[in-house]
């Protein structure tokens, strides 16, 4: 039988200590971290980034098929996204969590060991945060600082009519990962003895349980002398994200279907479940790819760029935000990605 210790065994003061004594200080700004009222930070003559997530239990994740060590992986990146998405880069995080009696000190240790990996390859230092008991399961606060030079930090709200719209990677496939996770819970409530087939589809699952932030694009665009007029993370679907670059920058846009990156293992998820694929990349969300433009004197750099795909271009705003489809006909877009508060 696996080792529970109790939260209560702990308490608070005495938790923190076996979750956190292992961690090490990786940035010289970090003056001090964790142990004190406050965490001491020195940014000298850098501006500094700052964004907070906070994850809900049965709104955000599900542990029925969420371990605890993606979880925290998970939660930390998506943060880190957030400040690669200004091109900063992130340097620490303070993380707080709500936790109810069902859940143990080694439940925890799990969490805390994806929220350290997270950190260990990205270069992000620990620094504090608080614990409090829940009635209502597991609660994760996030907040991530970053840093960037002045004259580099990227807003969406610098597009300018004939930039090119880019994007990193492919989309649809966190969206794809979800849908079939719900499909073998459902199944799974069912059956006793129940063994889930996600035989030839880890691309989705990895997507939406453990997905990356792009440090890696980031620091191409650098090192090939582009800055981003405008750019976001796609979290909320590639047309919401969209219309948030376009609303931002007073302009409109426009983009190609067939120029949407689309997984083999989304295109072919997306039909077993008589979806429609488009509307799956459009849509689907938490794909923390980079949303960004360029100006079009860019297009030969940034078309060299592996892993980066230009999608379309921006409009004046009286032309209105549109994806154009195969046969050349417009189609509106809409925000139609993910809304917690709707739910």
């Amino acid at each position: 039988m696996d080792k529970r210790t109790e939260i209560s065994a702990f308490g608070e003061f005495g938790l923190i200590r076996p979750l956190t004594e292992k961690i090490e200080l990786k940035n010289p700004g970090t003056i001090k971290g964790i142990g004190d009222d406050a965490a001491v930070l020195d940014y000298k003559e850098k501006q500094i980034l700052v964004t907070t997530d906070l994850l809900l239990e049965g709104i955000h994740f599900d542990l029925t098929y969420v371990p605890l060590k993606h979880l925290g992986y998970k939660s930390a990146v998506v943060n880190f996204s957030d400040v690669y998405a200004m091109n900063g880069r992130p340097k620490q995080i303070t993380i707080s969590i709500g936790i109810s009696k069902r859940f143990s000190v080694e439940n925890l240790e799990e969490l805390y060991s994806g929220l350290q990996l997270a950190c260990d390859i990205y270069g992000v230092d620990m620094v504090g945060g608080d614990t409090s008991a829940s009635l209502t399961g597991l609660t994760i606060s996030i907040t991530c600082l970053g840093e960037a030079d002045k004259d580099q930090i990227v807003y969406r709200s610098g597009a300018k009519d004939t930039d090119l719209i880019c994007v990193s990677g492919d989309l649809g496939a966190a969206y794809m990962g979800l849908q079939l996770l719900e499909r073998e819970k459902k199944i799974f409530k069912g059956e006793a003895d129940f063994n889930p087939d996600f035989g030839g589809k880890e691309y989705l699952l990895e997507r939406q349980l453990k997905p990356e932030a792009r440090k890696d694009i980031i620091e191409l665009l650098a090192e090939n002398g582009i800055k981003p007029t405008a750019m976001i993370d796609i979290s909320d679907g590639l047309s919401s994200d969209l219309l948030h670059i376009s609303r931002e920058s007073n302009a409109g846009c426009q983009v190609y279907e067939d120029r949407i990156p689309i997984d083999f293992q989304t295109a072919s998820m997306a039909e077993q479940f008589n979806m429609n694929l488009i509307t799956a990349a459009m849509n689907g969300g938490e794909d923390y790819e980079l949303l960004f433009t360029v100006p079009l004197t860019d297009h030969d750099k940034v078309s060299a760029i592996k892993g980066i795909r230009v999608i379309g271009h921006i409009t004046k705003p009286e032309l209105g935000n549109f994806l154009i489809g195969r046969d050349g006909g417009e189609v509106e877009l809409k925000a139609q990605g993910w809304n917690s508060l709707a739910n």
